[in-house]
């Protein structure tokens, strides 16, 4: 088996392979053009980015700076957006659903490293997949552990550590994230009315027509 193979079925590997330092190279020349793009060039940014990941929608939208160890390891859903400076440490799956947006300087870490100081000494490591839910918003600079899956509809404050699974419908927030409340049915309610004063204010409705 190799440290490939090993890599992926989340047994312990050495990212010093020459198989896997050739292919995180490999991504460096890509990332290195995407992170150079300028703003204007939309379309050649969302080509590159097709490019580096598994899988993605049709719609995606990442700021630049942008790293990633593999980019095959990633899949994002519909209408995914990422602001500057996120890093995805991808040595097994990250996937991402539908409507998800990450703030500025997120980390998503898959990698780990053995508890037994002798065995991370001899240059071992492995790697748990990330699994996030569709209508996920997380807050700038949080860190996402390895192993972690995220539910549906939820918020994950700023600066937020999460080091265990999160359920649907909820907020969450700290180090380590726990939750801090429910998106309830009136706290939807309160940001409809919101958004249809928005919809319905004059100034508004003359620029989009």
């Amino acid at each position: 088996m190799t440290n490939k193979d090993r890599m992926l079925k989340g047994k312990l590997y050495c990212s010093d392979d020459p198989d896997l330092t050739f292919e995180t190279k490999s991504n460096r020349g890509m990332l290195e053009e995407f992170n150079s793009t300028s703003f204007r060039d939309g379309r050649r940014r969302g080509f590159i980015l097709k490019q580096i990941f598994r899988k993605t929608g049709k719609a995606i939208h990442i700021e630049p700076p942008f790293f990633c160890d593999y980019g095959y390891n990633v899949s994002v859903g519909e209408n995914f957006y990422a602001n500057y400076d996120c890093i995805f440490i991808d040595a097994s799956l990250i996937t991402i659903g539908n409507n998800c947006f990450i703030g500025p300087r997120v980390t998503i870490i898959t990698e780990n490293l053995p508890i037994d100081a002798s065995v991370r000494n001899d240059g071992l490591e492995y790697a748990r997949p990330v699994k996030i839910g569709n209508d996920v918003f997380i807050g700038s600079g949080s860190i996402i552990n390895p192993g972690v899956t995220i539910g549906d509809d939820v918020i994950v404050g700023s600066g937020s550590v999460v080091a265990s699974d999160l359920t649907s419908h909820a907020v969450y927030a700290g180090n380590p994230a726990k939750k801090i409340g429910d998106i309830t049915n009136e706290e939807r309610k309160i940001w409809k009315d919101q958004q249809t004063e928005y919809y319905t204010d004059s100034d508004v409705s003359q620029q989009e027509s």
